[in-house]
């Protein structure tokens, strides 16, 4: 719980303190969001033991609640910052946009992440309020009813084709997963209309809009939506990543074979698993998914895919769709040509 306490909240306190004072500490939420992480990742090669099994962890929920009001607090203050009356510069309004762009995308999403997974009722408001801010209310619904249940079949707009480049996958997992967690919702409030979350979800985020022009006017409703896409987009390439090219194969019955370790990418590194609250760990939080995330265990490299580099080393490369393609063909390859799981044998699920 040190680690994590430590290193996801350390770039609040940091871009903070480049709000609050200016000069060369507008920089240090961005370095260390940028180059800290990845660096340690890489000079110390130390990966994190798995937790015990049914060990508890009293204070991982009282994190995420810290992290995740100090989101609701830290992006109208960023807002103010780069578009409002704080007299920056406009070098430093432009530093703390991509400080607090990423800080938002690899930490804020991570906890609301964790939040609408836990079962407290309080809990899973927050972290659907963390997503509302960043005009992404419906990934609270669509996360949850969609991705899970379809993750690596043709029905999940968040799994990554083969061959697919990011930036074709970023507007059809963006649209897709508000269009399938509509009617994933739709089903369960067919009677119940006003109950329907969609309605917090888009008035939520008009509501933050609005606070974005109260707080700078035209220029605030912009950076409130310029941050909110930066974020997401980031929450998009992670999913990206984390599920690029793997399939569930078919069984004879037509039903996709169940959701299993193979189905998720994994990296290992201690920091960038610090900051994000262990979602490199993403093989375990779908077999797992109420599982709290210090808990969350790592497969060996056998029993499920593991990336060549850290989660956010691997999204960097991501943005250049031949070289991404080149360095994962032969990873992804290992595990496509793995066999059904016995008594199981079924063909590839085919892509539209």
């Amino acid at each position: 719980m040190a680690l994590f306490a430590v290193a996801a909240t350390t770039p609040f306190v940091l871009l903070g303190l480049g709000v609050w004072a200016g000069g060369g500490w507008v920089w240090l939420g961005l370095v260390y969001m940028a180059v800290l992480t990845a660096v340690l990742d890489r000079l110390i090669p130390w990966v994190a033991p798995d937790a015990p099994e049914g060990a508890e962890f009293p204070a991982a929920d009282l994190l995420l609640a810290l992290i995740g009001a100090a989101h609701l607090l830290a992006f109208p203050l960023a807002v103010w910052a780069i578009a409002g009356g704080s007299d920056l510069p406009i070098w430093a309004r432009i530093v703390l946009f991509l400080g607090f762009g990423q800080m938002f995308g690899q930490v804020s999403n991570p906890a609301a992440h964790e939040l609408i997974h836990r079962g407290n009722r309080g809990l899973f408001r927050l972290g659907m309020a963390v997503y509302v801010t960043l005009l992404n209310g419906h990934h609270t619904s669509a996360h949850r009813l969609v991705h899970h249940r379809h993750v690596a079949t043709a029905g999940d707009p968040n799994s990554a084709r083969n061959g697919e480049s990011f930036y074709h996958f970023l507007p059809r997992a963006y649209f897709g997963s508000f269009r399938a967690g509509l009617r994933a919702e739709n089903t369960r409030h067919k009677h119940t209309f006003f109950r329907h979350p969609y309605i917090l979800y888009v008035t939520g985020g008009l509501g933050c809009l609005g606070l974005g022009y109260a707080l700078a006017g035209w220029a605030g409703l912009a950076v409130w939506l310029l941050l909110a896409a930066y974020s997401t987009a980031q929450l998009m390439l992670s999913d990206y990543v984390q599920h690029y090219g793997l399939t569930r194969r078919l069984l004879p019955d037509g039903r996709p074979e169940p959701v299993g370790p193979r189905h998720s990418w994994n990296a290992p590194q201690w920091f960038s698993s610090g900051v994000m609250l262990n979602a490199p760990r993403h093989s375990d939080h779908h077999a797992h998914p109420s599982r709290p995330y210090p808990a969350l265990r790592l497969p060996d490299r056998d029993e499920a895919p593991w990336l060549p580099h850290s989660l956010p080393v691997c999204g960097a490369i991501a943005l250049l769709p031949r070289r991404w393609r080149r360095m994962m063909r032969p990873h992804l390859a290992h595990w496509q040509e793995t066999t059904a799981p016995s008594g199981q044998a079924g063909v590839p699920i085919k892509r539209a």
